[in-house]
């Protein structure tokens, strides 16, 4: 099955009340494999972006004014997650967003995006994992070791290719993580030179303990068997 990491950026929290999606990126993975197959659109909203969105992803209503509205790439869109299991961090927000923008459609034959797609909750699978945890993909990242040092902003691109990042190891696989150049026919021509993937071999260092240190632990292991009555084989 081909697995699409996918991420949205909106105009704010809540799509009842009106936000809207004003970008959306996504990669493809088949194998446990980065492809250089992924699409990229912004969208302008039909509505202005507070400013305290544009604070977090840095996206303003100038930049959108000459983008296509959602109904004019939705079908580009759907078929490119079409068939697909798509991995989203805090899944039901992005969801919901997507299903909302498909309901707006003047003529909606796609539904809803389940309907189409496997949806996994890698925020769901992080929790897991990593319970009591905060599993934000910054912590998960720095927990990881993998470098998310570009990202001075939001971008839904750049987000769903960390959280290809994150998903393969946390899942237990790492695999060349460089965004190919070429463009499929749905994709938004965009600059992917500056998104940059620094894979690591991270060497741990080693501390060892002390005479001291090893001493107490031998006073420690003495007193557990006095106490015990027993002999212990540490």
């Amino acid at each position: 099955m081909r697995q699409i990491l996918l991420d949205t950026e909106t105009t704010g929290f809540d799509p009842l009340t009106g936000d809207r999606i004003i970008e959306i990126g996504a990669v493809e993975l088949v194998k446990r494999r980065l492809t250089n197959r992924h699409y990229h659109q912004y969208i302008f909203p039909e509505r202005s972006v507070p400013q305290e969105a544009i604070e977090v992803h840095g996206i303003t209503d100038d930049f959108l004014k000459d983008k296509p509205i959602f109904s004019q790439i939705a079908d580009d869109f759907m078929s490119f997650v079409d068939g697909a299991e798509l991995i989203i961090h805090n899944a039901p927000f992005d969801v919901g967003f997507i299903n909302h923008e498909l309901s707006l459609l003047p003529n909606n034959t796609w539904g809803k995006i389940e309907d189409h797609c496997t949806i996994t909750d890698s925020l769901r699978l992080a929790r897991k994992m990593y319970p009591g945890q905060r599993n934000s993909l910054d912590a998960l990242c720095k927990r990881l070791y993998i470098d998310n040092s570009n990202r001075a902003l939001h971008g839904a691109l750049l987000d769903s290719e960390i959280l290809a990042d994150v998903y393969l190891a946390m899942t237990g696989g790492q695999t060349d993580l460089m965004l190919g150049h070429e463009n499929s026919a749905a994709n938004e021509s965009i600059n992917t030179e500056s998104i940059i993937r620094k894979a690591g071999n991270h060497k741990l260092k080693v501390l060892y303990a002390s005479e001291e240190e090893l001493g107490l632990h031998r006073a420690k292991l003495q007193q557990i068997e006095k106490k015990s009555g027993q002999t212990l084989d540490w």
